[in-house]
């Protein structure tokens, strides 16, 4: 399996070094120069698989041969011995033939776990094997940070360095992340969005010097390893509500347009997709492409849902590529006009063939508040906001023709008790191992939305530790 860049400019390379790089050179990002292929009788065979061999048989095309089987079984099984319960992605049947995936039962209680704690492993493996150690850097609009800095602590082969934008996280988020105080793992609020934060760190990335000094790599989905194992949970949804014999749709949350991207790629692979749904918040940048193929950015306004609370999608950058027919020079155009005007369209053609697959819609927080109500008062449970706003788009978007509708559950609600207590008058607890959380010791530093500031902490940082062992 090889792997090319969105851009087009930078070198072909094999998964490892997909692994280990994060953002292509060329400040494209990596995706698979050819999809894997299953069969329909390749499914019927994955049916009675369980989630963790079926993350293997997913998962194993896009290794190529870099980690050995019985080393990434391992690691497979290494990674999902940390979910709750045992079930990794368990279906709940709401009614209406809609189902909610509950995707927040690892050690952070949201669906980046499900990738998170591969990617840890992964990049252990293969930096033992090498005897390297890198620095990772990453954003964070709330859950990537803490499901990463899980997956990273205390591991001898690499550092970690988290931002997130001062006070656009909840506090059970925040403390997650600063709550955890291994030498290895340092976290930077910045004073800006998380627009912010994720441009500050493509810029270290595209700072050849930088990035070459300090061996930087990536744990958000601009790494396709993320993408990679959240692929999984797709073939796992879809072949238990009937597939390869009929058609799934889903509806995901969406921010940084990743969690769908896994999704799209799955129906790439064999997966029957009818319909994917990007739900969105007020900041629907993505719902009006769908709508108008338009890309526009605007201001980015707090919500109730704040790890949608995005502005540029860099995943949607994987999407685009396919669109334009994998022509990177044309994608690396668009974008750079994206950068400085602050929107770019699609042709007509182009927009008629990805609404083919693609539709959006859009909830702002009243009735995100109203969705989270509803179903507590229907059914007795309780739904993050997040969740919130992917159900009422799965109700609105419903064809209620035999299809099954998979909203993907995102974060346990505990992760966001104020707007769930003001929507049904019920406080969602932390789970046991959680309890002690607003009492833990908390460590973060907070420096300017500036390049050369995050560069000088980071040089500063790593210069002490070298100097101190």
């Amino acid at each position: 399996m090889r792997y090319i860049s969105t851009r087009g400019r930078a070198p072909e390379l094999a998964f490892d070094e997909v692994l280990l790089s994060g953002l292509a050179r060329d400040g494209g990002l990596y995706v698979p120069a050819e999809w894997p292929q299953f069969s329909a009788d390749d499914l019927v065979s994955m049916k009675s698989l369980s989630y963790n061999d079926l993350a293997f048989k997913v998962i194993h095309p896009f290794v190529g041969g870099t980690i050995d089987d019985d080393a990434l079984k391992a690691i497979i099984a290494r990674a999902y011995s940390t979910f709750e319960g045992g079930e990794v992605a368990p279906l709940i049947n709401i009614g209406d033939d809609i189902h909610l995936m509950e995707l927040f039962h690892g050690p952070t209680l949201a669906f980046k776990d499900v990738a998170m704690q591969m990617l840890g492993g992964l990049f252990d493996h293969v930096l033992q094997a090498r005897g390297e150690h890198i620095t990772i850097v990453g954003a964070t609009s709330g859950d990537t940070g803490s499901a990463a800095i899980e997956a990273c602590r205390d591991k001898d082969t690499l550092d970690i360095f988290m931002l997130h934008p001062e006070g656009r996280v909840s506090e059970v988020q925040r403390r997650q992340m600063t709550t955890v105080l291994a030498d290895n793992v340092h976290n930077v609020a910045i004073r800006g969005t998380f627009d912010d934060c994720q441009d500050l760190v493509k810029a270290m990335f595209n700072d050849t010097p930088f990035r070459d000094r300090h061996h930087l790599s990536a744990v958000n989905s601009i790494n396709w390893a993320r993408v990679m194992a959240q692929i999984v949970y797709y073939f796992h949804a879809a072949l238990h509500l009937g597939a390869p014999e009929r058609e799934v749709s889903f509806t995901v949350p969406t921010g940084n347009f990743g969690n769908v991207f896994a999704g799209y790629a799955a129906m790439k692979m064999g997966v029957p997709v009818k319909k994917f749904i990007v739900a969105a918040n007020a900041n629907d940048i993505l719902a009006r492409f769908f709508d108008t193929g338009e890309m526009r950015t605007d201001a980015v306004v707090p919500t109730l849902s704040p790890s949608m609370d995005i502005q540029i999608s860099s995943n949607f950058e994987r999407l685009l590529f396919d669109m334009m027919g994998r022509d990177g020079a044309r994608v690396e155009s668009t974008l750079t006009t994206f950068r400085k005007e602050g929107s770019f369209r699609v042709d007509q053609g182009m927009l008629e063939t990805v609404r083919e697959k693609f539709d959006a819609a859009r909830y702002d927080d009243k009735e995100t508040t109203e969705t989270i109500r509803t179903l507590y008062e229907e059914n007795g449970m309780l739904i993050d906001p997040h969740t919130a706003v992917g159900l009422a788009a799965a109700k609105a978007k419903h064809d209620h023709d035999g299809t099954p509708m998979v909203v993907l559950a995102t974060a346990h609600p505990a992760k966001f008790p104020d707007a769930v207590e003001a929507a049904t008058g019920v406080r969602p607890e932390l789970p046991e191992r959680m309890s002690d959380l607003y009492e833990r010791e908390e460590r973060s530093v907070t420096t300017d939305n500036s390049l050369d500031a995050i560069e000088r902490l980071v040089d500063d940082t790593l210069g002490a530790e070298a100097a101190a062992s």
